[in-house]
C-alpha cells in the first residue's frame, strides 16, 4: 500500500507546468520537498494578478502552515536562494526557518562552478551542452569528486569554510588558468560573501531526512517537487544532452533521504505538446510555422533563462517511457489551450529506425529516429473560460482521451490556462486536484 505522499515530476524536457500542480497540492501538504536540481530550474505559479517565478526555494512557500525543505540532493547556491528570500519578502510572502529548511548535507553552488560553466560552454563551441550556466554539473561533478565540494553543513563553520574556500579556489585558479587562460578568482572577497551567507542562512540548515522520514512514518503528507524533466534525467534522458541529477521518481530516494515506500502517489506533468530548451535530439520538433505559432500562444521562453524554447507535437513515445520509469499513477496534461485554433493536430504514436518500427523506447536512438504520426482535428473555440470537461469542445475532448489511451495512464487534470481557476479535474484521485 502507497503512503499517502505525493512526488510530481516533469514526463518531458522540463517547463512542463510543475509549478502550478505543485501549488494545487502543496495546500493539502504538511511539507513540499524539492529532491533534485539547482537554480536552474525554473517554476512559475500565478496566485490571482500576481506572478511568481521560484527557482531553489519550494512552491509550497505560497501556501501557510507547509513546511519547505531544500533536499540533500539540491545544488543550492546560497547567493541565488538569498536573493529569492528577499524577493519573495517585500512581496509580502514569509520565508524564515519556521517555514523553510535547508539540508546539511546539500551541495553548495560556488562562483568557480558558475564560471566554469561559462568557460566550458565557450571552449565547446558548436558541441556546447546548451546548459543555463548556473553552475550545476560542476557542482554535481565536485560532489563525486569529494575533495574539492563543500556542503551546505559547513557554512556556519567559518574557520573551516575560511580554509576550504581558499584551498579549493587555489586550485580552481590553477586550473582554469591553464585551461581557458582565465584571470583568477579573487577569494578573500569569495570568503567574506559566503560567510556572511552562511551566518544568515544558519537557522534553517537542518537534518532534512530525518524531518521527512519522520514526516512519513506519522501519515504527514510531504510532496516531493521535481525540477526539470525525465527526459533530461542524468541516467534516463537523452544524454549528454541532460542536467546532472536525477529528476524522476527514482531520485526521491536518494535525493530527499527517504526510503522508496515513501515515494507515494506519482503525478506526471505534461504539456499538450513537446518543447525542449538548448541542444539535443527532439524527433517532433517543428523548425517551421506551426513551431513559432505554438511558441508564441505558449509563450515559450525560458522562465530561468528567458530563452526560446524549441517546440513541436506531442510525442507519446517519450511520455510513455517517463510514465512507465517513475511509475506514475495519473497524468496532468497541461497548455491544452495552447493548440486552440489549429486546424489539425498530430500526435506522435510510434518510431521507425532503420525502416523498421521501435519496440523498446531507447533514449540513445532518438537522434536517428522517424516519428510516426496520427492526425486529430483541432478545436477553434476559446478554451480558457472551460470548468468542467464537458465544457472543452468535442474535439478537445477527444484529443485528451487519445494521449490517455495512447499512454496508458488516467489523465487526473487539464490545464486550460495560467490562473489557478484555470484547472478542469478529470479523473484525479489526488487530493489538491480532484
Amino acid at each position: 500500500m502507497k503512503s499517502n505522499n505525493v512526488t510530481v515530476v516533469g514526463l518531458q524536457w522540463g517547463d512542463e507546468g510543475k509549478g502550478k500542480v505543485v501549488d494545487a497540492i502543496a495546500d493539502a501538504s504538511k511539507y513540499v520537498a524539492r529532491y533534485c536540481g539547482g537554480a536552474n530550474a525554473g517554476h512559475t505559479v500565478k496566485v490571482g494578478d500576481e506572478k511568481f517565478a521560484l527557482h531553489l526555494i519550494p512552491c509550497g512557500i505560497l501556501h501557510e502552515n507547509v513546511m519547505n525543505i531544500i533536499g540533500n540532493g539540491v545544488a543550492f547556491d546560497p547567493d541565488v536562494a538569498m536573493l529569492e528570500m528577499q524577493a519573495l519578502r517585500k512581496r509580502g510572502v514569509k520565508v524564515g526557518p519556521e517555514n523553510l529548511s535547508i539540508s546539511n548535507t546539500a551541495q553548495v553552488v560556488m562562483p568557480w562552478h558558475k564560471l566554469q560553466d561559462l568557460l566550458s560552454e565557450k571552449q565547446l563551441g558548436s558541441r556546447k551542452i546548451g546548459t543555463t550556466a548556473r553552475g550545476i554539473g560542476p557542482c554535481y561533478s565536485d560532489k563525486a569528486n569529494r575533495s574539492t565540494a563543500i556542503r551546505v553543513g559547513e557554512l556556519v563553520d567559518e574557520n573551516a569554510l575560511t580554509l576550504k574556500i581558499r584551498l579549493i579556489g587555489n586550485i580552481k585558479n590553477r586550473m582554469f588558468s591553464v585551461l581557458y587562460d582565465a584571470e583568477p578568482m579573487d577569494l578573500s572577497a569569495m570568503v567574506e560573501q559566503y560567510v556572511k551567507l552562511g551566518r544568515e542562512l544558519a537557522p534553517m540548515i537542518q537534518n532534512t531526512g530525518a524531518m521527512l522520514r519522520k514526516a512519513s512514518t506519522d501519515g504527514r503528507r510531504v510532496l516531493f517537487e521535481g525540477g526539470q524533466g525525465s527526459m533530461l534525467d542524468i541516467d534516463h534522458g537523452t544524454y549528454p544532452f541532460v542536467t546532472s541529477s536525477s529528476v524522476s521518481a527514482c531520485g526521491v530516494p536518494a535525493g530527499a533521504g527517504v526510503p522508496p515506500s515513501s515515494v507515494g502517489q506519482v503525478v506526471g506533468i505534461m504539456k499538450a505538446y513537446t518543447t525542449r530548451v538548448g541542444a539535443g535530439p527532439f524527433p517532433t520538433e517543428q523548425d517551421n510555422e506551426i513551431g513559432e505559432t505554438i511558441r508564441q500562444a505558449g509563450n515559450e521562453f525560458g522562465t530561468t533563462t528567458g530563452r526560446p524554447r524549441r517546440c513541436g507535437w506531442l510525442d507519446t513515445m517519450v511520455v510513455k517511457y517517463t510514465a512507465d520509469l517513475s511509475g506514475v499513477d495519473e497524468l496532468a496534461l497541461m497548455l491544452l489551450d495552447v493548440l486552440t485554433g489549429l486546424d489539425e493536430i498530430k500526435i506522435c504514436t510510434g518510431y521507425l529506425y532503420d525502416g523498421k518500427k521501435v519496440e523498446d523506447f531507447d533514449p540513445a536512438i532518438l537522434g536517428k529516429v522517424q516519428c510516426v504520426y496520427e492526425t486529430l482535428p483541432g478545436w477553434q473555440e476559446d478554451i480558457t473560460g472551460c470548468r468542467n470537461f464537458e465544457d472543452l469542445p468535442v474535439n478537445a475532448q477527444n484529443y485528451v482521451k487519445r494521449v490517455s489511451e495512447l499512454i496508458g495512464r488516467p489523465v487526473g487534470i487539464v490545464s486550460i490556462g495560467p490562473d489557478r481557476e484555470q484547472t478542469i479535474s478529470y479523473q484525479s484521485n489526488i487530493e489538491g486536484l480532484s
